[in-house]
């Protein structure tokens, strides 16, 4: 009978030891398998393309596939909520952008907390939008702009894509940053208001570069200023907000790596490591340029507290202007 219990106990130790060998060889042998990267747009826009471009490298560094899948709807909210209740396990992340930031103080109740159900992975990088006008308009500098609003009180307007989207956050941002009054028209997406400021309908519209540099070097648009302290690789003959006079209106579209909270700090750093050895490559920093990203790698404690940073900035303007997504 004793021996009966000494085997048994021989056994139940030599089984603790394998879970705990086993859960380490898991642990040092991350990534198993592939990794989903959640994209909460269609396939084919902006933050898609950075997605793939730097998943891509990232497949090679971690030695698994990195599979984006789009999750697009509800102002990125399907794909937040999605990521938010993934298994902590580093096989589920997103790359998150502006509306991070943002949706907590824009909806007025979310099915996940913005702030304490993600962790910040890696910063990938940002582009700065810019301020356009019809070629047509008589409107020639960011000064000139301001000069005729503040001539005009409510006769100026600017298109964005939508109530709650990045253009509507910097025009409001740039209202207050230039003491003027003009009228917002909310489109849905960002083609409807191109279109029409193209018509001539609408007087200005600040937008992530990307979306009107065809436009602007056909001559069909004209660019007047980058919402920014430096000046744009994409457009380097565009003055930037600060040098036009107004230092205070800087306004960006960006991205950033997150995993659901709780994700282990190693797999966090892994994660990190790769994207930022991902962002130093030639090929994707070449793709990315092309997109007008200036590339910003870092530490995940440098992203977490950027995205505190844009959460307290912009949560200020939507209160302060009433927004709200619907």
């Amino acid at each position: 009978m004793l021996r009966r219990s000494y085997l048994a106990g021989l056994l139940a130790t030599a089984l603790s030891l394998g879970a705990v060998a086993t859960s380490a060889a898991a642990a040092e042998t991350y990534p198993a398998r592939p990794i989903r990267l959640v994209v909460p747009y269609a396939a084919g826009g902006a933050v898609d393309i950075v997605a793939r471009s730097v998943g891509q490298k990232m497949s090679v560094l971690l030695k698994q596939p990195v599979i984006v899948d789009n999750r697009p709807g509800a102002s990125t909210n399907i794909g937040l909520d999605m990521v938010a209740k993934a298994q902590p396990d580093g096989y589920t992340i997103m790359m998150a952008s502006n509306s991070l930031a943002t949706n907590a103080a824009l909806f007025a109740k979310l099915p996940f907390d913005p702030a304490r159900d993600f962790t910040p992975v890696a910063r990938i990088g940002q582009a700065s939008l810019v301020l356009v006008v019809p070629a047509k308009s008589g409107i020639a500098s960011l000064k000139g702009l301001v000069a005729q609003a503040r001539s005009q009180p409510g006769k100026l307007s600017y298109a964005s894509a939508g109530n709650g989207s990045s253009g509507h956050l910097a025009g409001e941002l740039f209202k207050e940053a230039a003491r003027i009054d003009v009228l917002h028209v909310p489109y849905k997406g960002g083609a409807p208001a191109i279109t029409d400021l193209l018509g001539e309908r609408i007087s200005f519209m600040p937008i992530n570069p990307l979306e009107v540099i065809t436009h602007i070097r056909a001559g069909t648009l004209r660019a007047i200023a980058v919402a920014s302290d430096q000046r744009t690789p994409l457009l380097p003959d565009v003055p930037t907000s600060r040098e036009e006079g107004l230092p205070g209106f800087t306004a960006s579209v960006w991205w950033g790596l997150v995993a659901p909270a709780r994700t282990p700090a190693a797999i966090v750093h892994e994660l990190n490591a790769a994207a930022n050895t991902a962002l130093a490559d030639a090929d994707v920093r070449k793709q990315l340029a092309q997109l007008g990203v200036t590339i910003l790698p870092g530490t995940p404690e440098a992203f977490g507290q950027f995205v505190r940073s844009e959460t307290t900035t912009w949560n200020g303007v939507i209160r302060k202007a009433g927004i709200t997504a619907d």
